[in-house]
């Protein structure tokens, strides 16, 4: 009979350590199946996307009313552009085969290509939402910082109560005052509504950018403010900073080198999931302040029942939230040593 011992691996037999990924290669593997993960988001928004248009019913009646039966000319020349001869599956990858070649289609409102109508109003929203990251970002850790040196304090409690009632309300209710103390009723300071030359852009006018702008402010940083107190809260109570007190460190120089640093990717996520919120929650703002964006394009195309468009725009906005929550992922991982281990083992 075999000795039961004979079958085991000698215990001084040296095992071979787990092979581990080159930390190229582990950032490679990791950024593909990040990209692989968004692709798939927007392949099944797109699906949304083009059922949820493709429910609204037929967009040739809607668009020509009356006339749908006494103009046959025109009915043909709209299912030629929709392709309404094609089945449904058809017509979902002959859309999808024109993305991936950036032909985002034809305007059923215009008879325009839709890249060169939206051009302009891509351009308007993404200066829009650039001001207001610029000014919210470095308010709302300001506003952080204030309140977690004064925690516990009546300077805190004040700031915390102004947070909180203005993260409950809405962008429109917040433009609304801002309209009426600053354009109507009160100070007749910036104009109620955007001026822009046909030609132009709304920041050839500088004073139609700021009631915009400072909306979208006074709605995203409430949010951002919040979130930075809680991590630097978390953080000034731990042992490296205490250590940094100890040493004789200022405060303030204990604030900034140390706590803010390590609270930081908490607010970089939540900074992406506002800045990706703005992509879409412009809608509101842009109709508030007739400002000529991607925002009041969309209304504009969704009320003209111009299918094309409303596809475009939709996949837009759906892009910009994938990307921008993509690259905060990326900024989390390369600011926090610990994300950029486990990516390496």
């Amino acid at each position: 009979m075999t000795d039961a011992a004979t079958v085991l691996t000698d215990p001084l037999e040296e095992v071979a350590p787990p092979k581990r990924r080159s930390g190229a290669s582990a950032w490679v593997v990791w950024l593909v199946r990040r990209l692989g993960l968004a692709v798939l988001t927007l392949w099944l928004v797109s699906i949304l996307t083009f059922l949820a248009t493709a429910a609204l019913g037929d967009p040739i009646r809607a668009i020509l009313g009356r006339d749908y039966n006494s103009n046959p000319g025109r009915v043909k020349q709209l299912e030629e552009l929709l392709n309404a001869d094609q089945s449904l599956v058809s017509r979902y990858f002959s859309w999808l085969g024109g993305l991936f070649k950036g032909d985002l289609g034809t305007s059923l409102a215009s008879q325009k290509p839709v890249s060169e109508l939206i051009a302009s109003n891509v351009a308007n929203t993404a200066m829009l939402v650039l001001l207001s990251a610029i000014v919210m970002i470095p308010l709302a850790f300001a506003i952080a910082m204030i309140s977690v040196h004064y925690r516990r304090r009546r300077p805190d409690t004040a700031i915390q109560t102004v947070l909180l009632a203005m993260a409950g309300l809405p962008e429109f209710v917040i433009g609304v005052l801002l309209i009426a103390l600053f354009a109507t009723t009160v100070f007749k300071i910036f104009p109620a509504v955007t001026i822009s030359s046909p030609t132009g852009h709304p920041w050839d006018n500088w004073k139609s950018m700021v009631l915009p702008t400072l909306t979208l402010v006074l709605a995203v940083a409430p949010y951002v403010s919040r979130i930075v107190r809680a991590s630097l809260l978390e953080v000034i109570d731990s042992d490296y900073v205490e250590l940094a007190r100890l040493k004789g460190i200022p405060e303030r120089v204990v604030m900034r080198k140390h706590a803010l640093l390590n609270a930081i990717v908490p607010g970089i996520q939540v900074i992406a999931l506002q800045l990706a919120w703005l992509a879409g929650g412009v809608v509101v703002v842009e109709t508030l302040f007739s400002y000529p964006g991607v925002g009041l394009q969309l209304v504009d195309s969704v009320r003209n029942h111009d299918v094309p468009m409303v596809q475009a725009l939709s996949m837009i906005i759906a892009g910009v939230y994938v990307v921008v929550n993509l690259i905060a992922d990326v900024l989390s991982i390369l600011l926090t040593p610990r994300a950029r281990t486990a990516i390496s083992s």
